[in-house]
């Protein structure tokens, strides 16, 4: 009998703050079935404890809802906490941030270009209270939300944009997904997008536009190069005008490097003054 007055003792105590928090509109009607519960929840003491108390991880929150209205006081947890057989109910919020992929979303750019594009959007439930008094399945609707803003947010861009500014995209889709979830007490922390996927014609004529810039850049390299080993050649042949004997000494360098690379040939060229004197005689 002394266990079992302390275990009422303390159950009302601890359900006191409750029913003060409870909403005071609920009618008389609400009224006596509440009474009525607590005298069935101390009626059946000790047994009616182990379905009083529910348990709530450190990542998790408890909603309470007494015959169909949210008590005051906002979601409980973590911990213990005590409800009421038959008129109370709860739902259990995972708090916890959540990921979740963008599946590929055939999108037609400002110039008119269809791309491919996925992402990745991780959130989390900031209010317990509003996820679930809000809106019926928060998880979907920002999966869905997010699907139509990458469509929305891509629609205003050029393919270059959405080639160079991935970072600026996704900033303004978390912006975008932050501000319509707020209502729902959803915080959407992060959005990345994963991939662009371009058409494959495009893909090829991109890849044949750049090698063919790529090839306009080599043959401007390769006309400056020439034009200035013949800027070159023109000063040493000046210098080799002024000093005959530079002529010799830069065919003697020849013959040394044929040498060098140990060659059977050596071509040993003849001064045309010489075969000009054997062609008179």
């Amino acid at each position: 009998k002394k266990i079992s007055l302390i275990l009422r003792h303390t159950i009302s105590s601890s359900i006191g703050p409750s029913l003060e928090s409870a909403d005071s509109d609920i009618g008389l009607c609400g009224w006596m079935l509440v009474m009525l519960s607590i005298m069935l929840m101390i009626l059946t003491l000790p047994l009616s404890i182990w379905m009083c108390i529910k348990i709530v991880k450190e990542y998790e929150r408890a909603i309470i809802f007494r015959l169909g209205r949210i008590l005051r006081g906002g979601a409980k947890g973590p911990g213990l906490f005590f409800i009421l057989p038959c008129t109370d109910s709860f739902i259990n919020v995972d708090m916890r941030t959540i990921t979740f992929d963008i599946p590929p979303q055939e999108v037609l750019t400002k110039d008119s270009v269809t791309v491919s594009v996925d992402g990745v959007v991780y959130y989390r439930v900031q209010n317990a209270t509003l996820a679930v008094a809000n809106i019926t399945n928060a998880d979907a609707a920002t999966r869905l939300l997010a699907q139509t803003t990458l469509r929305n947010v891509l629609g205003t861009k050029n393919l270059a944009e959405i080639l160079s500014d991935r970072e600026e995209i996704a900033h303004s889709m978390q912006s975008t997904l932050d501000d319509a979830t707020d209502a729902w007490g959803i915080k959407v922390e992060r959005v990345e997008i994963k991939d662009v996927k371009l058409p494959l014609q495009l893909q090829r004529a991109m890849a044949a536009e750049a090698e063919a810039s790529r090839e306009a850049r080599a043959k401007v390299i390769a006309a400056e190069g020439e034009m200035n080993a013949s800027r070159a050649l023109k000063e040493a042949s000046l210098v080799i005008a002024e000093s005959p004997s530079a002529l010799q000494l830069r065919y003697l360098q020849t013959l040394n490097t044929i040498a060098a690379e140990k060659n059977s040939t050596i071509i040993f060229p003849l001064p045309l003054e010489m075969m000009q004197g054997l062609l008179k005689r």
